[in-house]
């Protein structure tokens, strides 16, 4: 058996059980309208604000970056690196995020001559691999913008998605890693963008809800009843 797999995982009930769990949630919450963003260029910009903090703190930076009106390749390139960490602030690791914001856009420029769909013409393995090599920008920033920017299937896996697969007894650990889970994830749901777009958003609400890490609210979660960590209470 592979590691961090429980029989479950591997077991030919796995697809009918992820899509009970989308149908569940997506009754409970309904859908979630996620990325939140006006444009795909803000869409990647903000997937990049986002890493290690809340969402929150990523909209004011990106807030702050349309307000100040450069919120696009050139604008970011000619603005200095002290007025844009000052305007990236709110998303915290701001001067590295300045290098990373500055990084992107100069190779976008460069390779792509500033055209996101130029980029995002390119097939779900080579445009991964393209934004894996771009420096600060990891599988799950480069899954969430393959995903929500450029509207292709794969599946995003974050520290919500392991925890939740994790008390619900599909994997061993949370501390499985990212490529394994997303292996069984998408091995066994129909490689459909709107169906991980709104499994993805679905999962992340819910933990931020009611399947927190601490003091979860397991009396009105809508999985209970097929829950292991609820279950063995």
């Amino acid at each position: 058996m592979k590691q961090g797999i429980t029989k479950l995982a591997i077991s030919n009930d796995i697809s009918q059980f992820l899509y009970n769990i989308y149908n569940k949630l997506y009754e409970f919450w309904g859908p979630q309208h996620w990325w939140p963003a006006e444009t795909k260029f803000e869409m990647v910009i903000g997937a990049i604000l986002a890493q290690n903090i809340s969402w929150n703190s990523a909209e004011k930076a990106i807030c702050n970056l349309k307000r100040a009106n450069i919120l696009s390749v050139e604008k970011i390139l000619q603005t200095s690196d002290e007025k844009l960490a000052e305007l990236i602030k709110p998303a915290g690791y701001y001067n590295q995020k300045t290098k990373r914001l500055k990084e992107f856009c100069n190779f976008l420029k460069r390779e792509f001559n500033s055209d996101l769909e130029k980029l995002f013409a390119l097939d779900i393995s080579s445009l991964r691999q393209v934004l894996l090599s771009q420096k600060g920008i990891g599988f799950e920033t480069a899954d969430s913008i393959i995903l929500y920017g450029a509207e292709k299937p794969i599946f995003v896996v974050d520290s919500y998605t392991k925890r939740l697969f994790y008390r619900l007894g599909l994997i061993k650990s949370e501390k499985i890693s990212y490529n394994d889970l997303q292996a069984i994830i998408m091995t066994n749901l129909i490689p459909q963008t709107q169906l991980y777009n709104e499994f993805h958003a679905l999962i992340v609400k819910h933990c931020k809800e009611i399947c927190r890490s601490k003091k979860s609210i397991c009396n009105k979660c809508c999985l209970m009843l097929i829950c292991n960590y609820f279950n063995k209470k």
